[in-house]
């Protein structure tokens, strides 16, 4: 049985911490060859080349070499990289810091964890670099497209209390949105209904069956064409504001996914989601205080033209 705990034994370095790895309990060959099959997107070369500058050990911080016999059960720690990664010229400003959380105010395009093609270009990893502040997680996470607040603890043995009550529904969320007017269109009104993952792993979509997700809507204004929208997701499932507003018929301005895919290509920051992650409040559960955040971000003035 493989060691539940981390054991540390690779350093976090330039704000991310080593990524993990399973070994299946039976198995013939090397780790080498687990690793290029379980992980194709890494090149046998690449692996090959980590292991001779000691980047990958196993849990009880041992080298792993090319030769290596598969570790049955046992854990691999190696450093993920990223070759040319995109830059994100556009940067999060930090609203409040104490010594449970942190409040950061995100710009369009940011991603908030690393995945993909982002590494050091991400929320997360810039705030460990800035700050020093190592076992730094995000509480909750926002679309990479979407900006304004998210929520951080500090300390890992904090962090559980936090994301529950983003489980128990105990934090309150508002969102401001640019999306179409529809005079024929009702507001304010809630919109509920069940959704799941699509054909398109990265798209949801309103399925049949008992509603999980819920969202209160409002208009704060509006001219011919467009409406500024007050949106507040009860419930918090993925891309859950975007699908919502699609299903009425009002899309949201730069949304590169719903309800068309068209997303813009890499580099192209001219056409950003009009979303903003606006406020967030709650009653602290490690300092009892009640906290209210807003964002500074703003979505600008309503576009005039219908296009």
């Amino acid at each position: 049985m493989y060691n539940t705990h981390d054991p540390q034994v690779l350093p976090i370095r330039d704000g991310v911490k080593p990524s993990c790895v399973v070994l299946p309990s039976q198995g013939q060959g090397s780790c080498l060859d687990y690793l290029a099959q379980r992980l194709p997107a890494i090149s046998r070369a690449t692996w090959q080349a980590r292991m001779a500058q000691g980047e990958v050990v196993d849990e009880l911080a041992r080298p792993v070499q090319a030769d290596t016999p598969l570790l049955c059960g046992l854990r691999l720690y190696y450093y993920r990289g990223v070759e040319q990664e995109p830059s994100i010229p556009f940067e999060a400003e930090i609203l409040f810091q104490d010594e449970h959380i942190v409040v950061a105010d995100k710009p369009h395009f940011l991603p908030v964890t690393p995945g993909g093609r982002y590494l050091q270009n991400t929320l997360l990893v810039r705030l460990k670099n800035q700050l020093g502040l190592p076992d730094l997680s995000p509480v909750h996470r926002i679309d990479r497209d979407t900006a304004g607040l998210v929520l951080f603890a500090t300390h890992k043995h904090e962090r559980g209390a936090y994301q529950a009550l983003f489980r128990e529904r105990s934090v309150h969320k508002a969102y401001e949105a640019i999306a179409p007017w529809n005079p024929a269109i009702a507001f304010p009104r809630e919109h509920a209904s069940r959704m799941a993952e699509s054909s398109n792993f990265i798209r949801m979509e309103e399925v049949v069956g008992g509603a999980n997700s819920l969202t209160r809507m409002r208009v704060l204004e509006h001219n011919a064409h467009w409406a500024r929208y007050l949106l507040e997701p009860v419930s918090g499932k993925r891309h859950q504001l975007r699908v919502h507003m699609a299903a009425l018929g009002l899309g949201l301005k730069g949304d590169g996914l719903y309800p068309v895919v068209d997303d813009a290509p890499e580099g192209d920051f001219s056409r950003p989601l009009l979303l903003l992650a606006q406020r967030l409040a709650f009653h602290d559960p490690i300092t009892g205080e009640a906290r209210q955040f807003v964002s500074r971000r703003s979505l600008g003035a309503l576009p005039v033209n219908r296009g």
